[in-house]
């Protein structure tokens, strides 16, 4: 069963590693990567990569995304969503800490943000466009 506007946008709020599929050209399958994000209803998804990587080159010149998050255990459910990149930018500390503090235990965020090589690092901005979810075990 699809979800809810509300439900769709509060799942993909929750902190889930993501795939990201981006063009990968002709004759080439789309590059598909697990990354960590940040999402507020209704707003962007952000996420951080390098800069010098094959997947923000591939996401620089397709100008679009599509991201995937899923719930594998009762019941199944996921959230996909695409649309245009409107906004890249070099990492700032305050986004690298936000997203870090999603994914690590509390007492792990200052090491890796630390150890982290905030100068590489871009962080990219995805307006959601076109989604589709379901929740396979929901009743209607």
């Amino acid at each position: 069963m699809a979800l809810s506007t509300a439900v769709r946008e509060a799942f993909l709020a929750e902190a889930h590693i993501a795939s990201l599929a981006v063009d990968a050209g002709p004759g080439r399958a789309p590059l598909t990567v697990p990354v960590w994000y940040d999402y507020s209803p209704g707003g962007e998804i952000r996420f951080l990569t390098d800069g010098d990587s094959l997947k923000a080159q591939l996401i620089a010149k397709a100008g679009r995304l599509s991201i995937l998050v899923q719930r594998t255990s009762p019941t199944y459910r996921y959230v996909s969503v695409e649309g245009p990149v409107v906004r890249s930018n070099p990492s700032t500390l305050e986004e690298l800490t936000r997203i870090s503090s999603r994914y690590l235990p509390p007492d792990a965020v200052s090491g890796y943000v630390h150890g982290s090589d905030l100068k590489v690092l871009v962080t990219f901005r995805m307006r959601p466009e076109h989604w589709l979810s379901a929740d396979l075990g929901a009743v209607a």
